[in-house]
């Protein structure tokens, strides 16, 4: 939470009383200022102008009271930290009691009072700060530390006391209305009867008549000089008077303080004669250090004004009240002030008994009247010189400590009401007495005659209905100031994006905007505004000689701001036209303008509104719902108008950012600028100078900074991450309740739902546009709102983080995941890519091999998940680390095991009396699982057929160790497998596996991809020995040399298989006539779509034969193999026969094409036809093939470390990167016996790169045994180059070719006389290139 906290927790034992908060908010509605629309504004305001009549809904009373509570949770967090609760078992970790119950027997040190100061400031501005509050924490028995540096010292009377002064303004004291909804949880009760009100307000004004006259303290309060060391930032902070306030304005320091104050003058004059020097040397000090020495306002005697005018007498209390005072002045002070609040004669704010329930000035005895008692308006008063009771004219002070009854009364009239914050303002005695405006006197204006009528455009006394004249549109006279006492503040009671304009336009000319850093700080207006709105809103002309409205303008705006924006069910109705949320770039625009005036009003009102989100749903409040019990007495709303209020809430978040506009002549920079930033913030840097992320201008990325570090901005962001999960789980909760009442209501939409129909850019046509923008504005919106939110939600993951994977689910960072999730799954109608979601932050600080091992046993809770759940916020190369690192961890663990195990049969084999014949039994039967390897023996003309006798039926930690590999040996071959022999293992069996000879795989003539033969003729298991392979191979970190569609990943990594784009690698005609069904237009010239004669069919071709189905419909869904819609009650393809027994219960496929026509493809039935086409392509005519590789396929992976994979990851794990970019290959080569400036390397390289790509291919595997790139590219590939001799026409070297060591991945090139002979050999050796010598 920021500074202005709200108010404590109602469990603390420190928390007020609900009366202490009524009589608070009571008191502050005598003092606040209302908010009245001004006699300028245009008509069309007027019939959108309401009364509030709800202390809590005035804007000035809501900033008085969050003022009021933050100070007081500081003063209970610097009691916890220095003095503790005195239980023995806290457990509170900031209570001294604890920390000295933990620290034992070794001696702790107490905080003085500046670090106590500067730690419960801290804590005070945290999210929720009562809940770090010592549940234990009592009233304190001794005043604040802080005053002990404050000194009471006489005053030399320098001039008259007395002076002579004006009658005050009595209609102060009447012109305030006691709220009517003061009743329930709005205010102490109204009661009383009317005209007894009447009658006091009356008798008050008699009694204020007379000239009074008194005389100044004969004291003054001085802060004792304390050394303070000048380097250190905390003492130079939070030891200003400005922090010190915070403590000296607490109850229990008032309290102290007048009792001090009343003390001193009560001392004989003999003894405060002997203080007299005290202050005479501490003044000469300072005067020799030339230094000023911080002082207080003298303290008022309770008779006289500040100018030693004469204030009025209130009736005297009555007997039995001063009975009750004098009984409770032996109670504590905090019980005392929490029971029965006393009378202060300085203090502005009453809290009267029950039942009278008028907080009037006219009952506050010797009030001040404002116009001319106080000479330092806007100023909070230090508490120094104005805490202590002084005479009271003819009648004594009473015999108890006069106390002020709380620090709000001090404060009234001062910060709390004039935009004055506690931490800017000066020492009073560096100001000068001036005439200034009361807070009756908003215009600014003041006569000559203190007691002559004043000029004001709406007075503060006026009516409600008589807030603007009605008199001329062109120019218009300010009304006289009325006595009617029923006025009550203004506010308007709805916005529009016209109305958002006017406002916004009026603080601006004014100048009366709030100061701040966003960029820029002012915002004109840049739509074209819409052909259907009326005439543009403008202030009426004032009359010649009348006053300006500038703080009227301001406060009715901010009145209106807060009332507004801080209502849930208003700020929906204010952003919504014709039943819609308004456009995305509208509502971006409104928030826009109103951030730029004020921002810190806007954000936090919007905070307040978004606390409604947290409140369960209308289906959890039923009585009949298991969990009515949980949610009482909340107000509920829809996931609908939640959503709304989200999307309010997240365009006011975007609005904060730094305004990029596009440049005319260059469209594309101000999108790039978008995307760079989010680069540079995605790795937690604020600049990027280097240009190795992104290069932008240093101001922007300070902008941006100021913009994303904004304390409210991240307060709001934290809840609106954090309400989208417990939505989510007022969801789930509706939906078990559901299940056990049949008759529930239907599920509602997602609370993200709203959110992105605005953003759904694909469908902008649809959209009903408010304002209308250029093409470029709108261009370019696309590209912002979805950027910047992913940039927001980065934001509140960094500074949220604390270093571990694991976080909280329920926060406001597994919110901020939540929305990134939602955005990745609608990334295509969103226009994003992949890299626009990647945190480079999280990856730099994560340990690439105990992380993501940690992560295969966590369990995902809805309170704590893993990052590694969102693999999308990884780079590829990333994740594949992590992939191959529980791969590695994998085989690792197998090696070790089966290590172990054959030293513990050595072990028994050596002591034990077996004989050899049992030795040699025992080694065999323990040989599956002592042996460290899988080794496969394979000859070279029968790889395949080896292969799958070795692998079938093998155990799972048999195929788990690590790989070894010998080819050929038996016909001579030599070679040591390091990872070439692999190689070429795999190259030889997969490509003999998917020969379209071979019948269980096709190839598509046109891209070169093979799939599975529908109906295939071989046994499943086949199918599945090849997909054991495919395993192995990516298991043990080798790349194949195969092509298959991306529909073949996606359903291994069970994703749907339902869109065209999903086919379009694969088989592109067929894709490529889809999509021009999907596009037909009936409307058109090519005619309609049922003269194409398209039937509802699925063909195919397998074995030479022709084959068409039609097509079933079937229920979506997707089970755990990546079958995503296989219906049980759906027909299975026929499958070809494969012996003739089976001929009888297995019909070819084409016995069953249809005799008679099927149903014709029209536009109605269009959409289903291209779906179950893609679902009978890709999954009903394979499935028993498809089913078996998949087994296979998962026999070796880990099943969680697949979903660290996307399709296209696993592709390029499979497959490889088949573009080979010869510069990089150079860049990463390494050299033996040569060097980069050797005139055979220059050669080598002059004449490779300009091979074609079937060259660079077979070069590539020449020396690598695999004609793939790695994922992550060549930086990954190993190639040396080492000499191998020199050739020349004396020696033997003449007519040797290059060669190579695929094991070791070198190249062995020799010296060769000229470049033509180095490129003749070197063609030579690729192209006749197979089988091993020695590899």
């Amino acid at each position: 939470m920021t500074r202005d906290t709200m108010r404590p927790a109602a469990g603390s034992s420190q928390s007020y009383s609900n009366t202490d908060d009524l009589d608070i908010l009571a008191g502050l509605w005598e003092e606040a200022p209302f908010a009245r629309l001004p006699c300028d504004a245009p008509t069309e305001l007027k019939n959108l102008v309401e009364d509030i009549d709800n202390p809590k809904r005035v804007y000035a009373v809501h900033k008085a009271s969050r003022r009021h509570n933050f100070q007081q949770i500081v003063q209970r967090y610097i009691i916890q930290l220095r003095e503790g609760c005195g239980v023995e078992h806290c457990v509170t970790p900031t209570c001294f009691t604890c920390r000295k119950r933990a620290a034992g027997q070794v001696p702790i040190k107490r905080y003085n009072t500046t670090s106590a100061r500067t730690l419960a400031t801290f804590l005070a501005s945290q999210d929720n700060p009562e809940n770090g509050l010592c549940p234990n924490l009592r009233a304190p028995k001794a005043p604040p530390a802080a005053l002990s540096s404050l000194v009471f010292v006489p005053k030399q009377r320098l001039h008259n006391d007395r002076t002579p002064v004006a009658s005050p303004k009595s209609q102060l004291n009447n012109s305030r209305p006691i709220s009517p909804r003061t009743n329930g949880h709005n205010g102490r009760p109204a009661t009383g009867d009317t005209r007894e009100r009447g009658r006091s307000a009356n008798s008050t004004r008699d009694v204020e008549s007379p000239k009074l006259s008194k005389r100044q303290p004969g004291f003054e309060v001085v802060e004792e000089p304390v050394s303070k060391d000048h380097r250190s930032f905390a003492a130079n902070v939070f030891g200003t008077v400005a922090f010190k306030m915070l403590e000296w304005l607490t109850p229990a320091a008032l309290e102290d303080m007048s009792q001090r104050a009343k003390a001193f003058q009560d001392e004989p004059d003999s003894d405060r004669r002997n203080q007299e020097q005290a202050p005479a040397k501490v003044e000469a000090s300072h005067e020799k250090g030339n230094k000023l020495r911080t002082r207080a306002a003298s303290v008022q005697p309770s008779g006289t004004s500040a100018n030693g005018r004469p204030l009025p007498r209130s009736r005297p209390p009555s007997k039995d009240q001063e009975l009750k005072d004098d009984h409770h002045s032996h109670d504590p002070p905090s019980v005392a002030r929490s029971a029965h609040p006393r009378r202060n004669s300085n203090a502005k704010l009453r809290t009267s008994n029950p039942p009278v329930p008028k907080r009037q000035l006219s009952i506050d005895p010797y009030t001040q009247d404002p116009l001319t008692d106080d000479p330092y308006p806007g100023l909070l008063r230090s508490p120094r010189g104005n805490a202590g009771p002084t005479e009271r004219g003819p009648r004594g002070p009473k015999p108890t400590g006069s106390a002020l009854s709380r620090p709000i009364s001090q404060l009234s009239s001062a910060g709390y009401f004039d935009h004055v914050s506690l931490e800017k303002m000066p020492p009073p005695k560096a100001l000068e007495l001036k005439n200034y405006l009361g807070r009756g006197q908003l215009d600014g204006t003041r006569t000559s005659d203190p007691s002559g009528p004043r000029q004001l455009g709406v007075p503060s006394g006026g009516s409600s209905d008589r807030s603007c004249s009605s008199g001329s549109a062109e120019v218009v006279h300010p009304e006289p100031e009325s006595d009617d006492e029923s006025v009550l503040p203004q506010t308007l009671s709805t916005l529009s994006a016209d109305v958002v304009d006017f406002i916004c336009d009026v603080m601006q000319d004014d100048g009366t905007a709030e100061k701040h850093m966003l960029e820029p700080p002012s915002i004109t207006r840049f739509h074209n505004g819409h052909p259907g709105r009326g005439r543009m809103l403008k202030r009426k002309r004032l009359a010649s000689g009348s006053p300006n409205f500038k703080v009227e303008w301001t406060l009715f705006i901010e009145q209106t701001l807060f009332h507004i924006l801080s209502d849930p069910q208003l700020a929906v109705q204010s952003f919504t036209k014709q039943g819609q949320l308004y456009d995305s770039h509208t509502l971006w625009y409104c928030m826009l303008r109103m951030t730029r005036i004020a921002p810190s009003l806007v954000f936090h009102s919007l905070w307040m509104a978004a606390g409604s989100l947290f409140a369960p749903p209308e289906a959890l409040l039923a009585p009949r719902s298991p969990t009515a019990k949980l949610f009482r007495d909340k107000e509920s709303l829809s996931n609908e108008e939640a959503g709304c209020l989200m999307s309010i809430c997240l365009h006011a978040l975007i609005a904060a950012a730094p305004l990029i506009t596009p440049d005319p002549s260059d469209p594309e920079k101000a999108t790039q600028q978008l995307y760079d930033m989010s680069r540079i913030r995605s790795h937690g840097l604020s600049l990027a100078q280097s240009g190795a992320i992104a290069k932008q201008p240093v101001d922007l990325c300070l902008q941006y900074e100021d913009a994303f570090t904004n304390d409210l901005a991240l307060r709001l962001a934290r809840r609106l991450f954090t309400a989208i999960n417990t939505r989510r789980y007022f969801d789930a909760l509706c939906e078990q309740n559901r299940d056990l009442d049949s008759h529930g209501a239907a599920p509602e939409s997602d609370v993200l739902a709203p959110l992105f129909s605005q953003l759904n850019f694909l469908h902008a046509d649809a959209v009903y546009y408010v304002l209308d923008f250029s093409f470029n504005e709108r261009a370019l919106h696309e590209t912002r709102v979805p950027i910047l939110l992913l940039d927001w939600a980065r934001a509140v993951m960094l500074s949220d983080w604390n270093g571990s994977p694991v976080i909280k689910g329920d926060g406001p960072f597994g919110g901020a995941l939540a929305l990134m999730q939602a955005m990745y799954n609608k990334r295509h109608e969103l226009l994003l890519g992949d890299a626009q979601f990647r945190s480079e932050y999280f990856a730099e600080r994560l340990d690439t091999v105990q992380m993501p091992i940690a992560w295969l046993s966590q369990v995902l809770t809805r309170q704590k998940v893993h990052l590694l759940d969102y693999p999308f916020i990884f780079n590829p190369s990333t994740l594949v680390t992590y992939f191959r690192s529980i791969n590695f961890s994998r085989m690792s663990r197998s090696y070790e095991e089966s290590t172990s195990l054959q030293d513990r049969i050595d072990v028994i084999a050596s002591r034990s009396s077996l004989t050899r014949h049992h030795k040699e039994v025992l080694t065999e039967r323990l040989r599956a699982a002592a042996t460290k390897y899988l080794v496969l023996d394979i000859r070279r003309e029968a790889v395949i057929e080896d292969a799958f006798n070795q692998l079938w039926r093998r155990e799972e930690r048999e195929l788990l160790r690590p790989l070894k590999v010998r080819l050929g040996e038996s016909t001579g071959e030599e070679g040591f497998d390091l990872g070439g022999v692999q190689q070429e293992f795999f190259r030889l069996a997969l490509a003999e596996a998917l020969d379209p000879d071979y019948g269980a795989f096709t190839v598509d003539e046109r891209s070169r991809m093979a799939w599975f033969v529908p109906g295939s003729l071989e046994d499943e298991w086949k199918f599945e020995l090849i997909g054991l392979l495919v395993s192995l191979a990516v298991y043990n970190g080798l790349t194949l040399p195969v092509t298959f569609p991306k529909a073949l990943y996606r359903k291994l990594l069970g994703k749907p298989v339902d869109k065209l784009r999903h086919i379009a690698d694969g088989w592109p005609d067929i894709a490529s006539s889809l999509t021009e069904i999907e596009q037909w237009d009936d409307n058109g010239s090519k005619g309609k779509l049922e003269d194409l004669c398209i039937t509802y069919d699925f063909s195919t071709s397998a074995f030479g034969q022709h084959i068409i189905r039609e097509m079933k419909p079937s229920a979506s869904g997707t089970d755990d193999e990546g079958d995503w819609d296989h219906n049980p009650s759906e027909e299975d393809w026929p499958q070809f026969s494969k012996t003739t027994a089976h001929a009888s219960y297995h019909p070819a496929p084409h016995e069953h094409n249809p005799e008679e026509e099927s149903r014709p493809v029209a536009i109605h039935n269009r959409d289903e036809y291209i779906a179950d086409y893609i679902r009978y392509l890709t999954t009903v005519s394979v499935r028993p093939q498809f089913e078996a590789f998949a087994r296979g396929f998962r026999t070796c992976l880990q099943p969680k470390s697949l979903s660290l994979l996307t399709p296209s990851l696993l592709q390029s794990l499979v497959e490889g990167v088949q573009e080979i970019d010869i510069s990089e290959l150079k860049r990463y080569a390494k050299y033996t016996g040569y060097d980069e400036s050797h005139r055979t390397i220059k050669d080598f390289w002059s004449i490779v790169k300009r091979y074609d790509d079937d060259m660079k291919r077979k070069l590539l595997e020449f020396v690598t045994a695999s004609d793939r790139v790695p994922v992550g590219g060549m930086k990954f590939v190993v190639f040396n180059i080492q000499k191998n001799g020199v050739e020349n026409d004396e020696g033997g070297m003449r007519g040797r070719l290059p060669t190579s060591y695929t094991c070791y991945s070198t190249l062995l090139l020799p010296e060769y006389k000229d470049k033509e002979t180095l490129r003749e050999r070197l063609g030579m050796a690729l192209e006749n290139a197979r089988g091993f010598g020695f590899a």
